[in-house]
């Protein structure tokens, strides 16, 4: 008969197999993993002088978080760019082209964290930030998101058991060479990620 562990290390082990993240280390307490059902990529550009919003679906991610350690906390996620979608078929298909995201040659776009800054009250929410590297169409440059970190509504101050998160910044696109249809489409592309987290350790 398998003992606790066993199965909740079986567990962490088909989770991550199925591209969802899990703690950095198994004898890191406690250990999350990302619920995808209750986690959306959201991104946000100007096309025309109108606000349009579009979805990306993560391939592959990690998380490192420690409620008692939050500074220590990281990072790691890949996104599917070639299965990236907005509300217009003809906005997406643009999007996705050689002269935006070229995901032919550039599939997959990546993040994955530097250091984090606590706020004033050593929370992170209320100003802190997640410094990380961004990967697009192969290059790379940093890219600083606001990051706030909550319990769920109603649950008690020692329940941890699962947490929502949101990540938000913005980037400019020209800077990664994204940058075809500038007549059409805005330079800066905002993101917005919300996620929870589930306590398996």
């Amino acid at each position: 008969m398998l003992s606790r562990r066993q199965t909740l290390l079986g567990l962490i082990s088909l989770v991550g197999n199925t591209g969802l993240a899990t703690a950095a280390s198994p004898n890191q307490s406690p250990g999350y993993v990302l619920d995808l059902a209750s986690t959306e990529v959201k991104f946000g550009f100007q096309l025309n002088g109108f606000w349009q919003n579009g979805t990306m679906p993560i391939l592959r991610s990690q998380i490192a978080l420690n409620p008692k350690r939050l500074a220590a906390t990281r990072v790691s996620v890949s996104l599917d760019a070639s299965a990236a979608k907005t509300g217009l078929i003809f906005a997406t298909q643009a999007m996705t082209s050689p002269e935006v995201l070229n995901v032919e040659k550039f599939p997959t776009i990546s993040f994955a964290t530097q250091r984090v800054l606590l706020s004033d009250d050593g929370r992170l929410s209320n100003g802190a930030e997640v410094i990380g590297d961004l990967t697009l169409r192969g290059v790379t440059r940093p890219l600083s998101l606001s990051v706030d970190l909550f319990r769920r509504p109603g649950s008690t101050v020692d329940d941890l058991s699962r947490l929502d998160f949101s990540l938000r910044g913005s980037l400019s696109r020209g800077a990664f060479g994204a940058s075809g249809y500038p007549r059409l489409v805005s330079d800066t592309v905002r993101l917005d990620i919300r996620a929870s987290l589930q306590q398996v350790i």
